[in-house]
């Protein structure tokens, strides 16, 4: 079997897009990991099949590097956006379903504009925070992000005694830039390393940084891959709703491959 294929990136998050309307691509484990490897297949830090959804301009189904299927990954979906509407699904404004419910978007010339869902409960423990913003994130806060111990660290508290059980969690280590703005890394659970970006961990660090420090929407972000912006309406502490995670998400390549090859 022959199957078509795009590479996008969200800030230097990387995915690996499928059209799956027609719902033929053999998932499976390990060849989703096969082709993630970034030495073997093609690399990527997920694979995402854009599939039909009733009542929906599509359906967001994400992949981990690993191969197993993951929670919501927000530069995937914003990628995923750009992909659909390359696709022609959509002009300008989309909704679509993913694992968390639905998502509404704006795709822009240069940004696209993801309405992320609604978060309400924000866990603070000494120097952390945690929440869900459609993934499970740990934000805890550093003096020097350059110094930060991101795969070793973030390793270690998402297998940790706390989160393991549970599934682990994804770990975002942020320092404060100015009064406006945070710089972020990130150790992504399902990657199981550093990424260049992670757009529900931005969204969770913009969010935390409101609730501590009282930092105003739009908040701006710093990736090892990029920036991005949150906004957001803050409703109460800890309450959020409008959140919306903005920036880029770009075509990097398209291709084939055989899965009988594989």
């Amino acid at each position: 079997m022959t199957i078509s294929f795009s590479k996008y990136q969200g800030t230097g998050n990387d995915f690996i897009m499928i059209d799956d309307r027609a719902e033929q691509f053999p998932v499976d484990k390990n060849l989703i990991a096969f082709l993630c490897h970034r030495r073997f297949g093609i690399g990527a830090d997920g694979l995402i099949l854009l599939r039909n959804a009733e009542n929906y301009d599509f359906r967001m189904v994400y992949f981990n590097a690993d191969g197993g299927e993951g929670s919501m990954c927000g530069n995937g979906g914003r990628c995923t956006v750009r992909f659909a509407q390359d696709l022609g699904l959509f002009e300008e404004n989309t909704t679509f379903i993913a694992v968390d419910g639905e998502h509404k978007a704006v795709a822009c010339e240069e940004e696209i504009f993801l309405n992320m869902i609604d978060v309400s409960g924000i866990r603070h423990d000494g120097n952390d925070d945690f929440m869900n913003t459609g993934s499970p994130h740990l934000v805890t806060y550093v003096e020097d992000i350059e110094t930060a111990e991101v795969f070793n660290e973030g390793k270690k508290i998402r297998y940790g005694d706390v989160y393991g059980p549970l599934g682990g969690t994804n770990v975002n280590f942020v320092e404060v830039l100015n009064e406006d703005s945070l710089y972020v890394r990130t150790y992504e659970r399902g990657v199981e390393d550093e990424t260049y970006s992670c757009g529900t961990g931005v969204t969770a660090c913009a969010l935390s940084a409101h609730d501590r420090l009282q930092m105003e929407s739009p908040i701006n972000v710093k990736t090892r891959g990029g920036n991005l912006r949150v906004s957001f309406v803050a409703q109460a502490p800890g309450k959020f709703d409008n959140i919306y995670l903005i920036g880029p998400a770009i075509k990097v390549f398209e291709g084939v491959f055989k899965v009988d090859d594989l």
